[in-house]
């Protein structure tokens, strides 16, 4: 045992938990449990290693499998094994399910390579690329129904915007809010939250953007990190895709992909507001919900999970909450209570 783990109990637990993945992997006669590596990091607690699939087995399965750890006590299994057959009978490219221990939450999983989107991503391939991420998004909202994943109910979205205050304000800011400050943004979170729970209701990813889309060859993109899915407002999936937090891109590049995903949409008769200017701020109302939320998370990795470097991505998200605040009467105290917290920005290292 390392030191690390000699002095870190979580690193002790995990050191014995890829100790159990490993005797695991060494029963299924599948893969060389001895080439296992690290295969990605995550904002969660699920672990990605990647191993060599045993010589006799490639053709089959492939040159390489992916091992998923996630501990049953914090993370979900059965939902990502039910979200992917969701997604596989929609047409969409996810991983194939090898092997499963959903009892000690370990799962063996096909491996979709090493190319993020993000990865890849630049001006010249953009519309290519995310005119295969919208097909792929178009084909899992089609086979929607209500009652095969719970709700972005209320309770839902209100819980993620209170992430803002808690871990944004309070704790990176260091900024207590007064009485009259949260009233304000609680007017706000009620016409974010009435604006959201207005819209359609479609399958919903939820996590939709650059990190977690795969660039393949073929069925492109390959889509990961979708055990959170839920049935909620049909403009959220779009709005994580084109205003995404790792990748920012210009206005007009955005407005235009909002307008052919809107025509492909009532094409096939997804229920999106008839009238494009509507939808369009069913697209920013949402996407300021899940910027608010990313606020609050980026922070609660760095400051709960030690995992700072989200952090480095603040600057982008914020841009966004300023420049969809400025541009609605009823969100503009956001912007203003923004504007009150800026003597704050030289201690955290960037500016509003």
């Amino acid at each position: 045992m390392s030191s690390l783990s000699q002095h870190s109990p979580a690193a002790a637990d995990k050191d014995a938990r890829l100790a159990q993945l490993t005797a695991w992997l060494g029963t299924l006669d599948l893969v060389d449990a001895g080439s296992l590596r690290p295969a990605s990091s995550d904002a969660s607690f699920r672990r990605y290693f990647r191993l060599d699939v045993v010589p006799a087995l490639r053709d089959k399965l492939g040159a390489t499998l992916i091992a998923m750890d996630a501990p049953p006590e914090r993370e979900n299994v059965p939902a990502f094994i039910h979200v992917d057959g969701l997604l596989f009978d929609a047409g969409v490219t996810v991983p194939a399910i090898v092997a499963r221990d959903v009892d000690n939450g370990f799962l063996l999983l096909s491996d979709l390579g090493t190319t993020t989107y993000l990865q890849r991503l630049d001006a010249d391939n953009a519309n290519f690329m995310y005119s295969d991420a919208v097909d792929a998004l178009i084909k899992f909202q089609l086979t929607s129904q209500a009652g095969v994943l719970p709700e972005f109910d209320r309770a839902f979205v209100l819980r993620e915007l209170n992430l803002f205050p808690e871990w944004f304000v309070e704790r990176h800011l260091g900024v207590t809010l007064t009485e009259a400050q949260r009233a304000q943004l609680n007017k706000v979170f009620d016409a974010i939250a009435a604006n959201v729970l207005a819209q359609q209701q479609v399958f919903m990813h939820r996590d939709f953007h650059s990190r977690n889309l795969m660039f393949l060859d073929r069925g492109n993109p390959g889509v990961l990190d979708f055990q959170d899915a839920v049935y909620g407002p049909v403009a959220y999936d779009l709005a994580s895709l084109l205003r995404d937090a790792y990748v920012q891109w210009d206005e007009e590049f955005v407005l235009d992909w909002v307008v052919r995903y809107w025509q492909s949409a009532k094409q096939v008769g997804l229920p999106v507001n008839p009238d494009i200017d509507a939808f369009y701020r069913d697209f920013e109302y949402v996407a300021l919900q899940r910027h608010l939320k990313i606020l609050g998370i980026f922070c609660r990795l760095n400051y709960r999970d030690g995992k700072p470097h989200y952090l480095g991505d603040l600057p982008t998200v914020i841009d966004y909450v300023r420049k969809t605040a400025n541009r609605y009467t009823e969100l503009k105290p956001l912007a203003r209570l923004l504007d009150t917290f800026e003597d704050k920005a030289p201690q955290v290292g960037y500016t509003f």
